[in-house]
Order: structure tokens, then C-alpha cells, then sequence
């Protein structure tokens, strides 16, 4: 299956998907790229994904987010400078926030065997994820995506030779269990949106 057709939909019958994801169990590492396979598992984990070509694209995705959830004059948490302008553009106030509405951030790397997304106190500082808003906004690169944990684990050792980051973590379920999951155990859901900038 296309990486487009698995992004924006597909029209192949239910019949034909349920025989291209058996295949994909036997074979995943055969038949599935490693951009596909976040894209799977992110969006299995309950993740809402929009795909950007430019920062134009990012822009206007970013505004469609604050406007589906009507987040337009709230209070966000922000700890990435680079960030401030999109913050500034659409008016909203991430100097001091008492009750953030949500937290937009960039991350370390996103995760493409579970669909999670590293993040490191360069982004979140030494909060963890419960003391995170139930809302979150990542802006990413397709770049970032890597095939494993210790993949990102080692990007970050070499990205910061010397300033190493503490507090790395891993954000993974972005919907509450439907039922009783053990895996979930001690985790917290997050209401988690992808803005994926194409920069490759």
C-alpha cells in the first residue's frame, strides 16, 4: 500500500486490507517502509496525523487545529522559541501560563516500531507526561522518523555531544484504552496532533 493511500485514505475493498494486513504481521519489515510503518502505528495509537510539504501548509494545519477545537485566545505551553511565532501569529499567550490549554512542541524523534514520539527536557523540560496538558501539538520533520527506540536513543547522543538532555521519554497512547489494557498501565492518553513536515 502507497504511503499517500495509507495518509489520506484508500478505496481497495475491506476484504483486500484485511489480506494486506495479514501479510504486514507476517512480514512487516518486507512490506512496509519505515515512514508507513509510523504512520501505521502512530495512527493505531489513536494520533491525529496531517501531512505538511511546507511551512506555509504547517501554518494553515496549525490554524485548522485551533479552530476545530476552538483554542483561538487560550493559554499554551511553550518552551521552544522557534515556536513563538506561529504562537504570536494567531494570538495566543505562552508566557506564563496558568492553565495551558495545550502544549505545542517540537520532539526528539518519532518512533516508528510503536508509533510514539521521544521527547527530551530540550522540548518538555522536566515535566512528565501527566503533568503535560491532556492536549498536545507536535510540529516534526519526516527526517525524525527512525525505526526504533534505541535508533532515537542514539540520535540524541550524537545530536548533543556535550549538552546532553535529561528527562527523555516517550509518548505512545494518544486515546484512552477501550477497555482494560495492562499496557497502558501508569501511562497517561494524550490528545495528540502531528504537523509532519516533508524535508526530504
Amino acid at each position: 500500500m502507497s504511503l499517500f493511500r495509507k495518509l489520506f485514505g484508500s478505496s481497495i475493498s475491506s476484504s483486500d486490507e484485511e489480506k494486506e494486513s495479514q501479510n504486514n504481521n507476517f512480514f512487516p519489515e518486507n512490506n512496509i517502509s519505515v515512514d508507513e510503518r509510523f504512520i501505521y502505528n502512530f495512527k493505531k495509537n489513536g494520533g491525529k496525523f496531517l501531512y505538511c510539504e511546507n511551512a506555509q501548509e504547517v501554518k494553515d494545519q496549525f490554524e485548522n487545529i485551533l479552530e476545530e477545537n476552538d483554542w483561538f485566545e487560550s493559554e499554551v505551553l511553550c518552551f521552544d522559541s522557534k515556536l513563538f511565532n506561529l504562537l504570536d501569529e494567531n494570538k495566543l499567550t505562552y508566557t506564563q501560563p496558568r492553565n495551558p490549554i495545550f502544549l505545542l512542541s517540537g520532539c526528539e524523534n518519532l518512533i516508528a516500531e510503536e508509533g510514539s514520539i521521544l521527547f527530551s527536557s530540550k522540548q518538555i523540560k522536566q515535566l512528565k507526561p501527566n503533568e503535560l496538558p491532556t492536549n498536545i501539538v507536535v510540529l516534526a520533520t519526516t527526517s525524525q522518523i527512525l525505526a526504533m527506540k534505541s535508533d532515537g536513543l542514539s540520535a540524541i547522543k550524537k545530536k548533543y555531544e556535550r549538552d546532553y538532555p535529561t528527562n527523555i521519554t516517550a509518548i505512545k497512547y494518544f486515546e484512552k484504552a477501550k477497555e482494560e489494557d495492562f499496557t497502558q498501565y501508569g501511562s497517561s492518553a494524550k490528545n495528540l496532533y502531528l504537523l509532519l513536515l516533508e524535508d526530504l
